[in-house]
């Protein structure tokens, strides 16, 4: 299997490495990165554990989750993390985490392109959807930005903080994506 790789006009996803997982801590492990995530805070040693099952998903076969390093084109310095899961009828759910230093940059909108790029091209998947907390309006203008429609909400979706939580969850179908004719995105991969 090759190894996933894809490049947009500032960012690429590659395979997650164990090197990665303090950047990954710098982002998982902090409270106002993870504040609209389905999980509070991650420790180190869950953190590392995360790297580990993202290098063994990376080696499945057949492989049905792509947890992927999100860095700027041309470095290798991990600034978020990126997952693709794929279920039945040829569809896949993503999401994804950007260092709050990075935020605010158009980065998120390039992720989820990226994302589409290898579910749509790479995959040959039908449908792509992700899910947001109703509180994080800035990923829901990210994901709209990125060609998404807004589907609805899933009441009590998640547990987190203590309590349920609902969840806003947005959608793309091939077709939308071969007609949207938004970045170019060069990448390799098999599998």
């Amino acid at each position: 299997m090759t190894p996933v790789h894809l490049a947009g006009p500032r960012l690429a996803l590659r395979e997650v490495e164990p090197e990665d997982t303090d950047d990954l801590l710098a982002i998982y492990g902090d409270p106002e990165a993870t504040r609209h995530l389905s999980f509070e805070p991650r420790t180190r040693e869950q953190v590392q554990a995360i790297t580990a099952r993202s290098i063994a998903a990376a080696n499945a076969s057949p492989r049905t989750e792509y947890c992927l390093a999100i860095t700027r084109l041309g470095e290798h310095r991990l600034i978020g993390y990126a997952r693709l899961a794929t279920e039945p009828q040829e569809a896949a759910t993503i999401g994804f985490a950007l260092h709050p230093a990075e935020w605010g940059k158009g980065l998120g909108a390039e992720t989820v392109h990226l994302l589409c790029a290898l579910g749509f091209n790479v995959l040959g998947l039908h449908r792509i959807w992700a899910a947001r907390s109703p509180l994080n309006e800035a990923s829901g203008r990210t994901l709209l930005r990125a060609g998404m429609t807004e589907d609805g909400r899933i009441r009590d979706h998640v547990f987190v903080h203590g309590a349920w939580r609902d969840s806003i969850t947005y959608s793309i179908l091939e077709r939308e994506w071969s007609s949207n004719g938004v970045l170019g995105i060069a990448g390799d991969h098999e599998g």
